[in-house]
C-alpha cells in the first residue's frame, strides 16, 4: 500500500510546515495533484484537509499562548493577518477566545497529527467491474473547480441546479450518442480543473456548451443507489477505505466520472481511474 505511506509522508511534511504549509509541495510528496491529495484526505480522514490543518495550528496556538507568546505573535505565526480573524479561528475550534486560553483552569482542545492506518474489514460486499475504455468525449457544460475543496462543495450543487432550471439536461440527453449511457458527473482535477455535467457524445457542443475528452483509462466501476450527493461520496469513500487497499491497484491521475443511469439520478455508477499498484 505505497499510497498510504506516500499520503503519510504528505502529512508529515504538513506537519513539520504547519505554520506555512504548501499543499502543492505535500501533493508532490504523495504523487498526485492538490485536488486528488485534498480529495483522498477528505475521504480517508472523515474531514476536508483545510479543516484539519485548522484544528492543528489552534492546537499549536494554544500551547503557545499558554507558555506566554502574545496572541498577536501567535496569530502573525499562523497566517492570521487579523486577530479578529485569529480570534474566530480559535473560538471556532477551542470554544473560548484567545484571550481567556492562559486562565488557570482553562479547558481547551488538542487535536494530534494524524497518520493513516488502513484496517480492512469485510461487513457488506462491493459490487465492481474493471473497465479498460479508449478516450471518450463529452459535451455539456461546466465550471471552475477551487482550489480548496470544501469550496466546490458549494458550487458544483449550484450547476446542477442551474442545469437542472434551464433545461440543459434534457437538451443534453437529446445529444447522448455514446459510452457511457448516462448523464455523466466528469471532475477533472488536472488540467482544466473543472466539473462538467455532460454526455457522451460525437454531436457539435451548440451554443453554450462546450467539449471535453476523457482520456483512456482502466476504470474501477462501483454501482450505487441513492438520492442525494452524500449517497455517491459515501460509496467513494468505500471504494478508498475497503476496496483500494486490498484490490492490487492504485487512484490513477485522472478524472472521476458519476454516470447517472436515470432520469431521476438515483441510481448511479462510480468511475475510478486505476493503475496496477507498484510490487
Amino acid at each position: 500500500m505505497e499510497w498510504i505511506d506516500r499520503l503519510n509522508q504528505a502529512v508529515e511534511y504538513l506537519e513539520e510546515h504547519l505554520e506555512e504549509p504548501d499543499l502543492g509541495e505535500a501533493a508532490k510528496i504523495a504523487c498526485c495533484s492538490p485536488y486528488h491529495f485534498q480529495r483522498m484526505f477528505s475521504l480517508l480522514a472523515g474531514a476536508p484537509l483545510s479543516e484539519y490543518l485548522r484544528r492543528r495550528r489552534m492546537s499549536r496556538a494554544a500551547a503557545d499562548l499558554q507558555s506566554g507568546e502574545k496572541i498577536v505573535d501567535v496569530a502573525l505565526k499562523y497566517g492570521y493577518s487579523s486577530p479578529t480573524a485569529f480570534n474566530r479561528a480559535f473560538q471556532a475550534v477551542h470554544g473560548l477566545p484567545p484571550s481567556a486560553a492562559k486562565a488557570p483552569g482553562a479547558v481547551l482542545k488538542s487535536y494530534p497529527p494524524l497518520r493513516f492506518a488502513i484496517t480492512v474489514q469485510g461487513v457488506e460486499k462491493m459490487e465492481y467491474r474493471i473497465e479498460k475504455k479508449e478516450a471518450f468525449r463529452i459535451v455539456g457544460v461546466s465550471a471552475p473547480l477551487k482550489k480548496d475543496l470544501e469550496e466546490n462543495f458549494a458550487c458544483v450543487p449550484q450547476l446542477w441546479g442551474r442545469a437542472a432550471a434551464d433545461g440543459t439536461i434534457p437538451r443534453l440527453a437529446a445529444l447522448m450518442d455514446g459510452e457511457p449511457r448516462g448523464l455523466l458527473g466528469v471532475c477533472d482535477g488536472l488540467d482544466s480543473a473543472r466539473y462538467y455535467i455532460a454526455v457522451a457524445s460525437s454531436a457539435p457542443a451548440g451554443e453554450g456548451l462546450e467539449a471535453y475528452t476523457v482520456p483512456a483509462f482502466t476504470w474501477a466501476v462501483f454501482p450505487g443507489e441513492g438520492d442525494s450527493a452524500a449517497a455517491v461520496q459515501a460509496l467513494e469513500r468505500r471504494v478508498v477505505t475497503e476496496w483500494l487497499p486490498t484490490s492490487g491497484y492504485e487512484y490513477a491521475e485522472g478524472p472521476d466520472v458519476e454516470v447517472y443511469l436515470n432520469p431521476e439520478c438515483t441510481k448511479f455508477e462510480v468511475w475510478i481511474p486505476v493503475v496496477k499498484a507498484k510490487s
